[in-house]
C-alpha cells in the first residue's frame, strides 16, 4: 500500500528559494560567457578608433565629477580624522591615514560608483536603445558582429580609464585632506607629507589598482549586458524596458562593487 505524501507548508518557500538560486546561477553564467566573448574580440583589428572614443567618453568626460568628489571626500576625511586623531594625540599621522584610506579603499570604490552613475548608465541606455530599435539586428544583417563593435570597446576603455581615474581621485583627495588639515586646522605641512611618504607603500597602491581593474570589468560587463539583452526582459517592453535595464545596470553594478570590494580586500590583506 503506497504511503500518502504529506504536504509541507514550507514547500512553496523552498521552491521559491530554489528557483531564485537557479536564476542567479544562470545569469552569472551568462554574464561570464558574455564577458569572455567580448573580451576576446578586443584584440581584433580595427578596434583602436572605437576604443579611443570610449576612453574619451568614459574616462575624460568623467574626470570632472571624479575630481570634485575626490576633493570633498579628502576634505571630509581630513576634518573627521583630525578630530579623531587629536583625541589620542596623533594628529601628526593625519596625512598617512587620509592617504591610506583613499588609496586602499575609498578611491577605487567611489571612483567606480561615480563612473557607473555617469558612464555605466549611458552604456546600458545606448545599447538598449539600439536593441529595441532593431539596429543591433541590422548589424547582423551587415555581417558586423554587434558584440565586438559595441561591447568590446566599452570593456577595453573601462579597463584603461578606471585605474587612471582612481589615481586622479586619490591625488585630489590627498590634496583635499591637505587643505583641511594643514591650511584650515594647522597641521604641520612637513609632517603631513612625511607621514604619507613613510607609510604608503607600493603594496597599497597596487591593491587599489587591482580593485579598480576588477571594478572596471564588472561595471562595463554588467551595464553592457543589461542593455544588450533588454529585449528579453519579461517585466516590460519597448522604451520602458530600456529604463528598467538602465536602472538594473546601475543598481547591480553598485552592489557588485561593494561585494567584490570585500572579496578582493580579503585576498589582499
Amino acid at each position: 500500500m503506497k504511503s500518502a505524501i504529506k504536504y509541507s507548508p514550507f514547500l512553496p518557500f523552498f521552491h521559491w528559494i530554489g528557483k531564485r538560486t537557479m536564476n542567479v546561477i544562470n545569469n552569472l553564467g551568462a554574464i561570464a560567457i558574455f564577458f569572455v566573448l567580448a573580451f576576446l574580440k578586443i584584440f581584433r583589428r580595427k578596434q583602436l578608433r572605437e576604443i579611443i572614443q570610449q576612453v574619451f567618453y568614459i574616462g575624460a568626460k568623467s574626470s570632472n565629477i571624479v575630481m570634485l568628489v575626490g576633493l570633498f571626500t579628502g576634505m571630509v576625511l581630513g576634518l573627521q580624522l583630525y578630530y579623531t586623531l587629536t583625541k589620542v594625540g596623533s594628529a601628526g599621522f593625519l596625512g598617512s591615514v587620509v592617504a591610506l584610506t583613499l588609496i586602499r579603499e575609498l578611491g577605487p570604490v567611489l571612483t567606480a560608483i561615480m563612473i557607473t552613475a555617469r558612464a555605466g548608465s549611458a552604456m546600458a541606455a545606448e545599447i538598449g536603445n539600439l536593441r529595441i530599435s532593431e539596429q543591433i539586428d541590422a548589424l547582423y544583417t551587415m555581417r558586423i558582429d554587434p558584440q565586438g563593435y559595441l561591447v568590446s570597446p566599452c570593456i577595453a576603455a573601462s579597463i584603461i580609464s578606471f585605474p587612471l581615474l582612481t589615481a586622479l581621485f586619490d591625488l585630489i583627495g590627498i590634496l583635499g585632506g591637505y587643505l583641511t588639515g594643514v591650511v584650515l586646522l594647522g597641521v604641520d605641512k612637513g609632517a603631513y607629507f612625511y607621514r604619507i611618504h613613510s607609510y604608503v607603500d607600493m603594496v597599497d597602491i597596487r591593491g587599489g589598482f587591482i580593485k579598480s581593474l576588477v571594478f572596471a570589468v564588472l561595471v562595463s560587463t554588467i551595464c553592457c549586458y543589461q542593455g544588450y539583452f533588454t529585449h528579453l526582459r519579461t517585466d516590460s517592453y519597448g522604451a520602458r524596458s530600456v529604463s528598467l535595464s538602465t536602472t538594473s545596470a546601475v543598481v547591480f553594478s553598485c552592489v557588485t562593487i561593494l561585494i567584490s570590494d570585500y572579496v578582493v580586500t580579503s585576498f589582499l590583506m
